[in-house]
């Protein structure tokens, strides 16, 4: 391509979309001549970039199409009505899209958790072999470390520090899914190792039910959460084997913006919680009423992420960003 002629035949075109774009109104016509030129000039930048990538041509085509690209879209401005669209209809349906990868891991590992909680507590020389009986005893006696854990520290701060370890294990289960998922799979699996040691050694002490009514209340929804992490993860890795029809590079950065997406609404969740794990967990309600309060949690979100989500879903809604916040796809080829 001879670029010299080329812009020669194309600047008419350039200084009109230029005057277009810069114009605060435009009546029917306008707007109508605006969006010929955008998706003209948008195709024009592509042909340099592929044929002839003259550093200046391409600088100023990008500057005129980004410029004619907020025009036709509009200014748009973020606010609470941003923050109210993500959460009612962006997140549940991120959620309900990838329910087939989070469903089957939060199944997965309740099962491996209470297959190793049983071989704990049915096994003694698999016990011995971990912990001393003197801080097995410590451990599970009433007012043991186990209990202690949730009300030795001031309400407000062990929230914050709940909050703070729960995120950072979903943040390194959404963004290790960039290495195939791999890592992701040694996260969840030593949650389950931790619950289930857990839940074993109280059951071999016979206090399962003091264990169970400590750990519901927010453990629930705090499992629930990570548990979406580790499916997100995993899906962001099989991305990376198989983009599917689009280019990997395209697939990668939709999973990317949804993975940032997902890390804001699963922090929300996470807090929801670490609330629920300071305030309510170490109270003095009755052990039926803590349960109570952590089954309606889990079941409030499984509402939201199946029935909301699958509306928002149904509505066309995939739980990435807005269509004029996205960068603007073209070929890469005349």
């Amino acid at each position: 391509m001879d670029l010299d002629v080329f812009v020669a035949t194309h600047q008419g075109e350039w200084a009109r979309l230029d005057a277009l774009a810069r114009r605060r109104r435009l009546n029917g016509e306008e707007a109508d001549e605006l969006v010929g030129l955008y998706q003209r000039v948008t195709g024009h930048l592509a042909k340099v970039q592929a044929a002839a990538p003259d550093p200046a041509v391409v600088s100023r085509l990008t500057g005129l199409v980004s410029r004619a690209r907020s025009a036709v879209t509009g200014a748009r401005t973020n606010g609470w009505q941003d923050v109210a669209r993500y959460y009612t209809v962006s997140f549940p349906a991120a959620l309900y899209r990838a329910r087939r990868w989070w469903v089957p891991v939060a199944v997965v590992s309740m099962i491996a958790t209470a297959l190793l909680a049983w071989w704990m507590a049915t096994h003694p020389e698999v016990r011995n072999s971990l912990i001393a009986p003197d801080e097995l005893r410590e451990l599970t006696r009433p007012g043991g470390q186990y209990e202690a854990y949730y009300s030795d520290r001031p309400a407000s701060s062990f929230a914050a520090q709940v909050w703070t370890n729960n995120a950072w294990i979903a943040v390194q289960c959404l963004l290790y899914g960039i290495a195939l998922g791999i890592p992701v799979l040694w996260v969840m699996w030593s949650n389950v190792v931790n619950l289930g040691i857990g839940v074993g050694l109280m059951a071999s002490a016979g206090r399962l039910d003091i264990f169970l009514g400590l750990l519901i209340p927010h453990g629930l929804l705090e499992l629930t959460a990570v548990f979406v992490a580790g499916g997100f993860g995993l899906r962001l890795g099989w991305t990376v084997i198989d983009p599917g029809p689009r280019t990997r590079t395209v697939a990668l950065a939709e999973q990317g913006r949804s993975i940032i997406g997902m890390s804001m609404g699963l922090a929300t969740v996470l807090a929801v919680s670490g609330v629920l794990e300071a305030f309510v967990t170490p109270s003095g309600l009755p052990t039926w009423a803590r349960i109570s309060i952590g089954v309606l949690a889990e079941a409030a979100f499984l509402l939201y992420a199946l029935v909301l989500g699958r509306k928002a879903a149904e509505g066309g809604e995939s739980g990435d960003v807005d269509a004029a916040d996205r960068a603007d796809l073209q070929p890469v080829a005349a």
